[in-house]
């Protein structure tokens, strides 16, 4: 080699990096949950609720604690990952899940959607949303029993919450009419729904305290605007063209927690532009088709999950290459 050469240096991927830990990620997502973990807390009460989200986030870091010593990893409980896999898990679940079930579906995120694909950052799927599977799959009476909420006046007309579904469940076993005829009006269920007084999981139910959530991830840039809005707005445009009311669809179920912390996941989602705007597209229009064809009211875990496995395709839909040569001759 002369002098003015230089060593080439070959490592793996990515390889252009941000000068951010892990941690400061997490914190930042642990501060987005706040709103919708506080409006959890309001609407199905401090006492059961709040022992599923502790005994939610407690189960994760032991969880993964004992994973790393089992796998002798490198401590990662000060990165406060596991913590925010135990918050989303314990969002996701019934306000009124037995403790030993929430147990169940920690030690599952954190053992079968993290640690056995290697740890953080090597997870194909999000932790959370297996550990809420399995407990679907296995339990899937608990996953269906549904606190009623305290009522919530708006204007001069009290609305009584749903007492024993959610209101995906009313529409899959009944109508939308039916629903409708509940409330009143399209008006009265949207505004219950943005506000978040209904039937559903802990941190789900809340368009409005996700949405504050949301945008403070946005504007801290700890996730990207593509997966996020092109899911919600994919599903409301396939929920237009499928016949169901689409602002009824983006503000009920789990839509706004999927869509800003979920789908977000940066070891389970698309690293491209590109390949985040067709994931998100993809997610949505699952969601829709589960809605509308499948036995389950809701399909925004399933649709993230099918989702997540496709992303090594997404990501191969990459910009194009500048500085070769075309098929046609010449340079690109």
């Amino acid at each position: 080699m002369t002098e003015d050469m230089v060593d080439l240096v070959v490592t793996s991927a990515p390889h252009v990096r941000k000068k951010i830990k892990t941690s400061q990620i997490m914190r930042d997502v642990l501060i987005a949950l706040v709103p919708a973990t506080v409006g959890g807390l309001y609407f199905f009460g401090t006492g059961h609720t709040l022992g599923v989200i502790i005994v939610a986030v407690l189960s994760t870091i032991l969880a993964e604690y004992l994973g790393n010593l089992i796998f002798r990893k490198k401590s990662t409980l000060w990165d406060f990952s596991s913590g925010v896999t135990g918050l989303l898990l314990a969002l996701v679940l019934p306000p009124g899940s037995p403790y030993w079930m929430v147990v169940v579906g920690a030690f599952s995120a954190i053992f079968i959607g993290k640690i056995i694909f290697g740890g953080i950052g090597s997870n194909p799927f999000n932790p959370a949303l297996v550990g809420r599977v399995v407990l679907m799959v296995s339990w899937p009476t608990f996953m269906t029993m549904w606190l009623k909420p305290f009522y919530w006046k708006i204007g001069s007309q009290s609305l009584d919450a749903i007492t024993s579904a959610t209101p995906l469940n009313i529409v899959k076993l009944q109508s939308y009419s039916a629903l409708i005829q509940q409330f009143g009006s399209k008006i009265a269920l949207y505004k219950v729904l943005f506000i978040g007084n209904v039937g559903g999981c802990i941190g789900e139910t809340s368009a409005l305290l996700l949405l504050i959530g949301g945008i403070y991830l946005l504007v801290k840039k700890v996730i990207d605007w593509r997966i996020p809005f092109t899911y919600i707005i994919s599903v409301f445009v396939f929920s237009f063209i499928f016949g169901r009311d689409p602002l009824f669809s983006i503000l009920a179920g789990g839509l706004f927690l999927g869509a800003f912390f979920m789908a977000t996941d940066y070891s389970s989602s698309p690293v491209m532009p590109k390949g985040k705007i067709i994931f998100g597209i993809f997610v949505g229009f699952l969601t829709v088709i589960i809605r509308q064809f499948s036995p389950y009211p809701e399909g925004v875990m399933f649709s993230i999950l099918l989702g997540n496995a496709f992303v090594p395709y997404f990501d191969k839909l990459r910009p194009h290459v500048y500085g070769v040569f075309a098929k046609r001759g010449g340079k690109a």
